[in-house]
């Protein structure tokens, strides 16, 4: 087999990481700079760096990605562009991007740059494949829930879209759905979109019923046995998780993997030696998302290392001597990994081409430029020739600063030479840039450079509203369809996650109650998702809200009206003008994860309308793992088809910090956590008035802390009249709702 087919995609969270990578035999590696990228605990690079690491992987044969993965504040755009404006000029083969705007930014102005979809956007099904690739993503990393038979069919509709897709096969497994975990953000204001995620699913607990300490912390990930499986799936990059992890780590694993894809590719045989794997850092492994086995095995009540209790079983330990054996073996062995990577890599150079300039000439003759580069002199010589003149002339301070300005990404002018200039001549400064743009040129690889852009500055959204909000309500359950009597409400429904099972009745209650409006939810995998284009096709309805990108391509394909909704994470005017002008969208929910000064700064495109939540349950997350092995217990071992459709019930659960939790499943969705208070929020009807076309609350029946003394028609009313008359008195929600936070809009991200 092509050993071109597949590419070995390594983390680099700092420079000795990124080293022991190159040499351990990574096709590729992605990294990140201090700012802008979803790892911000990991060391990172600075620019300059960058530029060094470029250079020495490329010597290897090594590609370098760039994480901008991360939402967009509006108030750094400005501090964005300035990197792109920079970043267009390297040789980075490439940018991983989570944020809408930024995806259109790139689009729009830095087509030359290639841009793949984070797993951050979290795409598992085609109709997001196609979302993405609308918008240049040239390949997606996919869900890491997905199993071989779905990433399968992805990988075949991908190639037909020339789209590649990239797979997690070694490293962390997260409990929620990347892009849509929120437990970090709401927990401690560490947002996991913003690259800040505290890891609170590793945090201890109090012990639940299950006996468990450690209830939402996985295994670790690996699919080191299924290489085949992945090369019939079509798979084109198997890509490893740890931007955290140190370089003797990066490198054991990479080694691994390395190994494992050239035993297949020249032999078809599938290595099984997982030693150098379980001698790293692990939480022990398992590969059962991908085997679609969802088991309650796949959990660990233990975030720490495993190694040392891997291998007391391998070797059979029995007594506290022995472990105590095995650890200092483990240790050993360890440091000399470390020592290893080091002998490999110490003579790695990461400084940029050095690059001496001669300047030179006399009068009647051009001026000369000469460049010594590592490998080669080039010269450069003036149009017109020097000469005297009695009162302009060239100052050698100047033309020093002039030559040391001359350096690019790649090179660095460590020397200026002016000794072979005549003193007192003079050229035209036009000649000058001349010379520089021709030296640009040829340092730039022989192609010119990019020009930089500016962007233009969205308007923010000033002066009244013509008319108040709107009120939009949730709910997910056919005995709540009264309130649609309602005067001025927009009444939505949930449509399950388990689409394919409900079909039929969910077709026949919107076909039913033609003003209802259906809520798609951000999971749709797999059959799941071509239910919902079944119903979408079949029910025309007249508008949705979805919070899957998948839907909202479908529903402009089919010429529906449709609303990003909050799990989009949308956060800044470019998000905006993307959705509106690539996918014709009507509208969008802004995150709750930003505050007032946040928000103040967005600009909405002409004929756009902005939602806003101002009631619901703070989902902090999704699951396609079952919640409840590890906390009231489940008699059943894995979760399947029929857990989705049947499942119903409700447990919590306590940190050790007092923080307490919800676990919600409801019949026909995923496991979700929540937090235990309601979010309850009418001060952004009074701080932005100008804003917002409507406000948004949640009436679904997910049992929080949160009390309701009052019915649902009474709750409409009161938020009614808190919207339409914001300087009235609004005590009476804070009393008829206990207890709820505001916490996220007062502190941002």
């Amino acid at each position: 087999m092509n050993k071109n087919q597949f590419e070995l995609l390594a983390p680099g969270g700092d420079i000795e990481s990124i080293k022991a990578a190159i040499v351990a035999g990574a096709d590729a590696i992605y990294c990140g700079l201090d700012n802008f990228n979803a790892r911000n605990r990991a060391t990172n690079l600075t620019f300059e760096k960058l530029n060094g690491i470029i250079k020495l992987a490329h010597q290897y044969d090594c590609k370098i990605f760039l994480t901008l993965n991360i939402i967009i504040l509006e108030s750094e755009v400005p501090a964005l562009i300035r990197l792109l404006n920079k970043l267009v000029n390297t040789k980075v083969d490439g940018v991983i991007v989570q944020d809408l705007g930024l995806f259109y930014i790139l689009k729009k102005h830095f087509p030359t740059l290639d841009v793949h979809a984070s797993t951050q956007t979290n795409t598992h099904n085609e109709g997001q494949i196609q979302f993405l690739k609308q918008l240049t993503a040239s390949r997606v990393n996919l869900s890491r829930e997905l199993n071989i038979h779905e990433i399968k069919h992805l990988a075949q509709f991908g190639h037909q879209h020339d789209v590649l897709m990239e797979v997690f096969v070694h490293g962390s497994y997260c409990i929620g759905f990347s892009g849509l975990c929120y437990i970090s953000s709401v927990h401690n204001g560490n947002s996991g979109n913003r690259g800040r995620c505290s890891q609170p699913c590793r945090d201890q607990y109090h012990t639940t019923d299950a006996g468990k300490d450690y209830p939402l912390n996985m295994k670790d990930n690996s699919a080191y046995s299924d290489m085949a499986a992945l090369a019939d799936a079509g798979v084109y990059s198997l890509k490893v998780e740890g931007r955290i992890k140190k370089a003797h780590y990066v490198h054991t694993v990479v080694d691994s993997w390395r190994k494992q894809i050239d035993s297949f590719c020249d032999s078809g045989q599938v290595l099984t030696d997982t030693t150098g794997l379980y001698t790293v850092f692990n939480r022990d492994f398992s590969n059962a998302y991908l085997q679609g086995d969802i088991n309650k095995g796949m959990f660990i009540d233990n975030p720490r290392d495993y190694s040392a209790t891997h291998f007391s079983k391998i070797y059979s330990c029995t007594t506290p001597e022995q472990y105590k054996q095995v650890k200092k073996k483990l240790y050993d062995d360890k440091t000399v990994i470390i020592q290893d990577v080091e002998a490999k890599t110490k003579d790695l150079d990461t400084d940029i081409h050095a690059v001496s300039v001669s300047v030179r000439g006399t009068e009647g003759e051009p001026l000369v430029v000469d460049l010594a580069l590592p490998h080669r002199t080039v010269s450069f010589s003036s149009q017109q020739v020097l000469v005297k003149h009695h009162k302009l002339q060239l100052e050698k301070a100047t033309l020093e600063k002039w030559a040391l300005g001359l350096g690019n990404a790649d090179h660095k002018i460590v020397n200026v030479d002016l000794n072979g200039l005549t003193d007192g001549l003079y050229i035209p400064y036009k000649e000058q840039t001349a010379l520089k743009d021709q030296i640009a040129f040829v340092l730039n690889g022989s192609k010119p450079l990019v020009e930089p852009i500016e962007l233009p500055k969205l308007q923010a959204s000033m002066g009244a509203l013509e008319k108040a909000p709107s009120l939009n309500v949730l709910i997910a359950n056919e005995t709540d369809l009264s309130l649609a009597q309602s005067a001025g409400t927009n009444l939505y429904f949930q449509l399950p996650e388990a689409m394919k099972a409900n079909l039929a009745k969910m077709i026949s209650l919107f076909e039913a109650n033609d003003t209802l409006i259906p809520w798609f939810p951000a999971i749709l995998i797999s059959d799941n998702y071509q239910a919902a284009i079944e119903f979408l096709q079949t029910v025309q309805p007249a508008c949705i809200v979805t919070n899957n990108s998948g839907i909202g391509f479908a529903a402009n394909e089919l010429g529906i009206r449709w609303i990003a909704g909050p799990q989009m994470n949308v956060t800044n005017s470019y998000s905006l003008q993307c959705l509106k002008e690539e996918f014709n969208c009507i509208g969008a929910f802004v995150s709750n994860e930003i505050n007032k000064k946040q928000m103040k700064r967005l600009g909405k495109p002409e004929g756009f309308e902005l939602f806003y939540s101002i009631y619901h349950p703070i989902m902090l997350l999704t699951s396609r793992q079952c919640l409840f092995h590890q906390t009231i217990g489940c008699k059943k071992k894995r979760f399947d088809d029929k857990c989705l459709r049947k499942c119903d019930k409700s447990a919590s659960i306590l940190s050790m910090k007092a923080s307490s939790f919800v676990v919600d499943k409801q019949r026909g969705d995923h496991n979700a956590l929540y937090s235990q208070e309601n979010f309850l929020n009418t001060d952004v009807v009074r701080d932005l008035p100008a804003l917002f076309d409507g406000m948004f609350i949640d009436l679904r029946d997910i049992k929080t802390e949160t009390k309701v003394s009052v019915s649902k028609a009474d709750l409409v009313e009161a938020f009614k009249l808190a919207i339409t008359e914001p300087q009235a008195n609004t005590e009476q929600l804070s009393t008829v709702l206990s207890p709820t936070t505001k916490a996220q809009y007062r502190k941002g991200l």
